[in-house]
This record gives structure tokens, sequence and C-alpha cells, in this order.
């Protein structure tokens, strides 16, 4: 635009020019504002190939997971053992594993158990032995149900309730003994069971319900063995020994004079 006396102005052009540009900077900024964090950017050309392979690799990634996900232990578990066999080579036999050694949670149990646990068991305490702790304290600990098999030998078995022992009644209502169900004349008794225990000797008071009957097992006393005697000289017994003398007139069995 031209003034008067043939002078230019020097600001015709931003008057004019200047709105478009400030209308392409606000819709920038308005599209920056909206702009989700979650939403992709829009590419107006072709993708380059390294966006490609990112999102091919993605979805390959998120693919496998879902084929994961829905195998079981077992199954993911041969995936794994056959992936490493095809990419550095062996054999599925050298995968196998030896169940010679496998034990249950009862054979846990059964090894670590305890009659009664003291302060000094509880001292260093692994996996095995708080398995074997948490069964004991689910026992009930009032009376105890006795194995009376091998009363002859001296040898006699004692152990705690069961909850399906209790509701029953078996050891209060009814008799003690492992092999007797009978719930008449019962008697409690206080006895000292002696035992060994992982290499250690204990003592504990249990109390007992059984039969005045079924008592008098435990004081038989256990017959003894005789030992062999050696003899320095075999040859002693096939000598004949001599004859004993009579007396006359005298019975050797009746001590009785004969007529």
């Amino acid at each position: 635009m031209h003034g008067h006396g043939g002078y230019d102005s020097d600001f015709s052009d931003d008057e004019h020019g200047g709105e478009p540009n400030k209308r392409k900077k606000r819709t920038v900024e308005d599209d920056l504002l909206l702009k989700k964090p979650f939403q992709k950017e829009k590419h107006g050309k072709v993708a380059h190939k390294q966006v490609a392979a990112e999102l091919l690799d993605r979805e390959e990634a998120r693919n496998r997971r879902f084929h994961l996900i829905a195998m079981d232990a077992y199954q993911r578990h041969t995936k794994f053992v056959n992936d490493y066999i095809l990419y550095y080579g062996g054999k599925k036999e050298d995968f196998r594993r030896l169940g010679e050694n496998d034990k249950t949670d009862m054979d846990v149990i059964r090894e670590n158990h305890r009659f009664l646990w003291n302060e000094e068991d509880e001292m260093d305490m692994n996996w095995e032995k708080k398995l074997a702790k948490k069964y004991y304290d689910k026992l009930f600990k009032e009376y105890c149900i006795a194995d009376l098999r091998r009363y002859k030998e001296n040898k006699f078995g004692f152990r705690w309730r069961i909850e399906k022992e209790v509701i029953s009644g078996k050891g209060q209502f009814f008799c003690g003994n492992k092999c007797c169900d009978k719930k008449e004349d019962l008697k409690s008794w206080e006895v000292n069971f002696g035992y060994i225990e992982h290499g250690e000797k204990r003592n504990a008071l249990v109390k007992l319900r059984e039969k005045k009957s079924s008592q008098k097992k435990e004081r038989i006393k256990p017959k003894k063995i005789m030992k062999s005697q050696h003899i320095k000289n075999p040859d002693y017994l096939l000598q004949k020994r001599p004859l004993r003398k009579r007396k006359k007139g005298i019975h050797p069995q009746r001590n009785q004079k004969i007529l």
C-alpha cells in the first residue's frame, strides 16, 4: 500500500499477512491441548520401516504372551524344553527328572515330627520343621491313643488324637487302645511315657483312658532271653555221665520207703 507523497508503509504487510499466521498457531496449540496421552500420532505419509518393525514386534510379543497364559504349567514347561533343544541342541533324556528323592508333605512331616515341641526345638526352624510344627498345632493334646500290640516286649506307642477321633469320642468315651472300641468300665490313667526321638531320650506324662482289664497288659514283665553259653570242649557232651547211686529202701521221687 502506498501512502501520500510516495512513501511506503512498513506495517502494511503485517496488518494483512499476520492474521493467517496467528490462526495457524492457535490451531496447533489447540491440537496440543486436546491431544490425549494415549493417543497415537497420525502419519499422513507412509510409515517408516523402523516404525513398522516395532509395531510388528509388539504385536507378535502380545500374541506369544496370550499363548503362554492359555497353557498350563506342564505345557509351558514342554514348550520351553523343546525351544531350548531346537536352538541349543541336546536330547530330551537329559531333562528327565529322577523321582528317587521325591518327598510328599506327609514324608516331610514324618521325618520332622515331634511328640512334644520345646523352645530349643523352635530355635532353628526351616520350612520342613515349620510344616511339622503346623501339623502338631492342629492335634488335640489332652488324651492319647495307645498301641499295645507289642506289650509282651514292653514296647508301647502313644500319639495325640486327630479331629475325627475327637468327634467320634475315641480315646475319651471309648477305650484309648487302638484295637479296642469298648466304652464300659473305663478308667483314666496318667503314665510316664519314655521315648527316643531324633537320637534324644525324653519323658512325658500323658493321660490315657482304658478298660481296667487291659491294664494288666502293662504289668506283664517281658520274658528274659537266655543267652547260649560257649562250651570249650564239645566232646564233653558225648561223654557218658556216671549213674547216681540210690539209697536202699528209699524211692527217689516220692522219698518213701519201699516195702
